[in-house]
């Protein structure tokens, strides 16, 4: 059997839908975010880049660099087994206790990364806990998903952040079958924040855990960083909060945080935590000098915010069109697969602005868009000239009557 032919041919379909993927190969200036030098046809080239998930530009933060540089000078790039094997360092430990104090939580545990840690988390839960029920978001994460299949639990979707919906469904599930509540706060496509406190006053009356994912939100939101749920003074109130440490706190890996018992719990049951080697003692170093500096300062929240009002201000004066939300990511909805690739290779070629086009799957077809986020790294020169060349290119390609 022809195995190639079978993959080209469905990678042929992908193509000519409209929806391949093509990675634009960067290589990041350390203290010069949001600038970087693309790599293309052995020829370099400075770009900006608008679509980058370090959302505060912490992994160029001068302490944080500090503390991997140090870490890796004393203990060596690798942490040299599993955490049950060899691996677990004292940095870890430190992490983790960092992460627990975050969130008001007695404990915490790391993962190699977000998706991980949600598909190790609910499909550990959903497996272990007899009877489970599984109420999940309908645009939870994929990682979620997975891990809610994985688990083979019994599931239930309710309406995106229709806790009314969600109080019917919950209702509907005997009262003596453990149920998990699985939500996010900040959603990562359409930038909206969820109801949170009408949803853990729904999970709370039926005697529900609640699975609450941060990930775009930690270190955004709240006076230290602890998120959405901080801010809203809803964190003890939260059975499990899971975030990353690879968005606004500028590094990589994963984590849950939640009662000591629940944290050992996963830690023993986890085949994604079990089975795999442990983050590098150096990235730990520095995910926690991240998240200790960002519980702190506000600077960097506050000059962040500010750019974001200015960049749909001048969206706005210009007609361009973006979906209104109360996050840090804004989308700018273009609706057809190839105009949005096509946007974004003439803002990337001729302008120097990278801006990754977002289409199907990762949002469903017909809401094709640019994903743009702004970090408190960016300049007002910087949001000029973006609204400018999406100005220029939205009137070249009659975007306006395409999908306004």
């Amino acid at each position: 059997m022809d195995f190639n032919s079978l993959f080209q041919s469905q990678l042929d379909k992908l193509k000519a839908e409209g929806n391949y993927r093509v990675f634009a190969e960067l290589e990041r200036r350390c203290g010069s975010f949001p600038r970087a030098d693309l790599h293309k046809g052995g020829e370099t080239s400075e770009i900006t880049v608008w679509c980058s998930n370090d959302y505060l530009g912490m992994g160029q933060h001068p302490d944080v660099v500090q503390s991997m540089v140090q870490a890796v000078q004393s203990c060596g790039t690798g942490a040299g087994g599993t955490r049950n094997i060899s691996g677990t360092n004292h940095h870890h430990l430190q992490l983790e206790a960092e992460l627990a104090d975050l969130h008001g939580k007695e404990a915490a545990l790391l993962f190699t990364s977000g998706y991980v840690s949600n598909w190790a988390a609910l499909s550990t839960l959903g497996a272990r806990l007899p009877g489970a029920v599984i109420v999940s978001d309908e645009k939870n994460h994929a990682s979620m998903i997975e891990g809610i299949r994985h688990s083979r639990a019994d599931k239930v979707l309710w309406k995106h952040n229709d806790w009314r919906d969600l109080d019917r469904k919950l209702a509907a599930i005997p009262a003596d079958r453990p149920k998990i509540v699985a939500f996010e706060s900040v959603y990562s496509m359409d930038g909206d924040i969820c109801p949170m406190r009408e949803i853990v006053e729904v999970a709370e009356a039926h005697g529900a855990m609640t699975y609450l994912d941060e990930v775009h939100a930690v270190g955004m939101y709240g006076p230290r960083g602890g998120g959405v749920s901080e801010r809203e003074g809803l964190a003890d109130r939260i059975t499990l909060i899971e975030g990353t440490l690879g968005k606004a706190f500028g590094v990589m890996g994963g984590y849950i945080t939640g009662s000591t018992a629940l944290c050992d719990f996963i830690r023993s049951f986890a085949s994604g935590f079990i089975f795999t080697t442990a983050l590098p003692p150096a990235v730990a170093a520095a995910a926690k000098t991240s998240i200790s500096h960002l519980k702190v300062s506000d600077s960097e929240r506050i000059r962040q915010h500010a750019q974001v009002a200015k960049l749909r201000a001048r969206l706005d004066a210009k007609n361009i069109p973006h979906m209104a939300n109360d996050s840090h990511i804004i989308p700018v909805m273009i609706g057809d697969p190839v105009k949005c690739r096509q946007i974004s290779d003439i803002l990337l070629h001729d302008w120097g602005i990278y801006v990754q086009p977002i289409n199907y799957p990762t949002v469903a077809k017909g809401t094709e868009r640019l994903r743009i986020t702004p970090s408190p790294l960016h300049t007002d020169a910087d949001i000029d000239r973006l609204v400018n060349a999406l100005d220029m290119l939205w009137q070249r390609c009659a975007l306006s009557h395409a999908v306004a």
